[in-house]
């Protein structure tokens, strides 16, 4: 199964990673496959200071979590997303959050689920 999953999905691995999002995230040999855009990875250094001060974690061990959540993702360009895609993903997101434009145009281009929280 596809499912792109969006930022607050990762940010709760990240920073609970014996939680039942993270076991999901990381379970070897799972058939579910997951999907972000590189707006993930922005989104995740913009915050990282937060997520820092939220955990325990020293800067490496932030990293290798960062790195380990994030290495069971497959992240698409978004410039082999469709116009149309995108089009229908900013009608969908434009009155709830237009930060998950570019998820909600990754999950149709890939016929997938979404994974928000």
């Amino acid at each position: 199964m596809r499912i792109v999953v969006d930022t607050n999905i990762v940010f709760s691995a990240i920073l609970n990673t014996n939680s039942k999002i993270a076991q999901i995230l990381l379970q070897p040999g799972s058939r579910l496959n997951f999907y972000a855009t590189d707006q993930l990875l922005k989104e995740i250094e913009e915050h990282k200071a937060k997520i820092k001060q939220l955990t325990d974690y020293s800067k490496i061990e932030l990293n290798r979590v960062i790195d380990l959540i994030t290495g069971r993702i497959r992240f698409i360009n978004v410039k082999l997303i469709s116009k149309d895609s995108f089009r229908r993903a900013e009608l969908l997101t434009h009155d709830v959050d237009i930060d998950d434009t570019e998820f909600i145009a990754l999950t149709e281009h890939i016929k997938g689920k979404f994974w928000s929280g």
